[in-house]
């Protein structure tokens, strides 16, 4: 089973691994979605709806630039449509953007507890709602849909709240719409399952958090990697799971972890969160 022809909706997809994942798909010829914000370049923060979009057909699919912000109902349900418009439906949903503030609670103003909520958890519901008519179609077509939450295995142990209660708080919030997704939708053919890396990432936006050595880091790849086994699965058996990138890459054989190094030859990555 490959993606050929299927339509991929992925949140935050201008950069980073959400860039990483469309550009794996795209390599089989799938279309993707980049559903995203930025439109035009930021100094800070490489990368745009359009130069991903760009990215993806050099790398052999066809994309669809939507500026979108999954925080609002209106923008992601106008994106949802045009996907729809463009490519006959939508096959697979990767809930790939999300915020991050790694703070204690009198460091974490209101504003910022609110975007965490409102595009972590808000915005991974509304993009699962807006997109359920078409992933039905999808299932109803034999065409194996998905959806993908980039949110960590559920842990209720007090270490994983107590330095960011707020984050933590928010990325479970991701979790448990797979938890109950993945039953919700079960009965309709559709899968939902979640992936988290087991070391950090070396993205644009883990470069802006203070005292992170990107050298000490994965590349973004292993994700996709990992990703595309998920959604290349059975969606009538692979269904609320919590994989972790390089455990599941080593059930499927990979035994070669150094390409997704940042720098060859490192032996001990910073880890990253959530996972026991």
């Amino acid at each position: 089973m490959n993606l050929k022809g299927k339509t991929l909706f992925i949140t935050g997809a201008s950069r980073g691994i959400g860039l990483a994942i469309a550009k794996r798909a795209a390599a089989d010829g799938a279309n993707i979605v980049i559903a995203a914000k930025t439109a035009e370049t930021n100094p800070k923060l490489p990368g745009t709806i359009y130069s991903a979009a760009a990215e993806v057909e050099a790398a052999g699919g066809q994309a669809l630039a939507v500026q979108c912000d999954i925080r609002e109902e209106a923008s992601v349900l106008a994106a949802v449509a045009q996907a729809a418009q463009r490519f006959g439906g939508i096959d697979i949903l990767v809930n790939n953007a999300s915020a991050i503030s790694l703070t204690p609670t009198p460091m974490t103003p209101i504003k910022r507890f609110d975007l965490m909520f409102g595009v972590n958890v808000r915005g991974t519901y509304l993009c699962t709602q807006a997109c359920l008519a078409e992933l039905i179609k999808s299932a109803k077509a034999g065409r194996n849909p998905h959806v993908l939450n980039m949110s960590p295995p559920l842990s209720m142990r007090e270490h994983w709240f107590k330095p960011h209660v707020a984050y933590t708080m928010a990325k479970y919030g991701m979790s448990e719409c797979t938890l109950g997704h993945a039953g919700e939708f079960r009965p309709l053919g559709i899968a939902v399952n979640s992936l988290w890396p087991r070391t950090a990432i070396a993205t644009a936006a883990l470069q802006m958090i203070p005292g992170v050595d990107l050298k000490l880091c994965r590349k973004p790849e292993i994700l996709a990697d990992a990703a595309y086994f998920i959604l290349t699965s059975d969606a009538k058996t692979t269904s609320g799971n919590f994989f972790i990138d390089d455990a599941l890459l080593a059930e499927h054989g990979v035994t070669d972890f150094e390409p997704y190094s940042v720098t060859p030859g490192t032996q001990h990555f910073i880890p990253d969160f959530f996972v026991d």
